[in-house]
């Protein structure tokens, strides 16, 4: 998959899947999938190292996330521009996400896209992708009051709204639409050009992304919009306990397994 591809899978009305992930080991399997993309989200923040939200998120651990799962794959990347990045000024926010590629994603998203036009604008004229995130945007929960749905009210759709068309102007090769209600990401989908990924976002969207661990059932967190193909957590803990249990009654290491 490149760039352009999120535009022709739109055309073409192919679904675009897409799955977190953070490390090489990971990636090296997600490279044997039928996955389409990776996003290398701020959510590493909660899921590898153990934060309550993705502020905590620094520029650091995503270049080093995006080298790591670039190290495990050949799929297209797409990297979190971490919190705050976006708000230095442009030669910051230009350094950012030019370190992000040189690491090895292939694109960067931004949440929000009132107030950061000109620096969308530049990244996009300087050869970086742009993906946008609208909707609910864990970067300003704080501002929303939590992580709540957006979009209820009139005003509110029309605003995202909004953002979606100004994100596709600036040159926005895609964008991520979460947490907001399934027929207003039905109408969005359908009033802009480049390609839309849900999450929590219903059916409508042109493809949908989900975190690998909470895909997997390893994470214990199971909003309404995570179906669970794995409970990756009793499984592992199962495997974990059996090695544990050979360990303790030397059932391990025994036979071949003994020069």
């Amino acid at each position: 998959m490149t760039t352009l591809d999120f535009h022709k899978f739109k055309s073409e009305g192919r679904k675009i899947s897409m799955i977190t992930c953070y490390d090489s080991t990971f990636a090296k399997i997600i490279d044997q999938t039928d996955i389409d993309c990776i996003l290398i989200g701020d959510s590493a923040s909660m899921v590898m190292h153990g934060e309550s939200t993705t502020l905590p998120a620094k520029m650091e651990w995503m270049t080093e996330h995006a080298r790591s799962v670039r190290n495990g794959t050949q799929k297209y990347i797409v990297c979190d521009m971490p919190f705050l990045t976006t708000r230095k000024g442009i030669e910051y926010a230009t350094d950012c996400a030019g370190k992000l590629l040189v690491a090895g994603a292939n694109c960067v998203k931004i949440e929000g896209v009132f107030g950061q036009e000109e620096i969308i604008r530049h990244l996009v004229m300087s050869g970086i992708p742009v993906m946008s995130h609208l909707g609910l945007t864990p970067q300003f929960f704080q501002a929303f009051g939590g992580h709540k749905m957006q979009g209820k009210t009139d005003e509110a759709a029309e605003k995202i709204i909004e953002e979606a068309k100004k994100a596709e102007e600036l040159g926005c090769c895609s964008m991520v639409l979460e947490c907001i209600p399934a027929a207003l990401a039905k109408k969005i989908t359908a009033a802009v050009n480049i390609a839309t990924i849900g999450i929590g976002a219903g059916i409508n969207c042109d493809g949908q992304v989900l975190v690998l661990q909470d895909m997997l059932g390893m994470s214990g967190f199971k909003p309404r919009f995570v179906r669970q193909y794995l409970n990756g957590l009793e499984l592992i803990k199962n495997a974990i306990n059996s090695y544990a249990s050979d360990v303790h009654t030397c059932e391990f290491p025994k036979g071949d397994e003994i020069k």
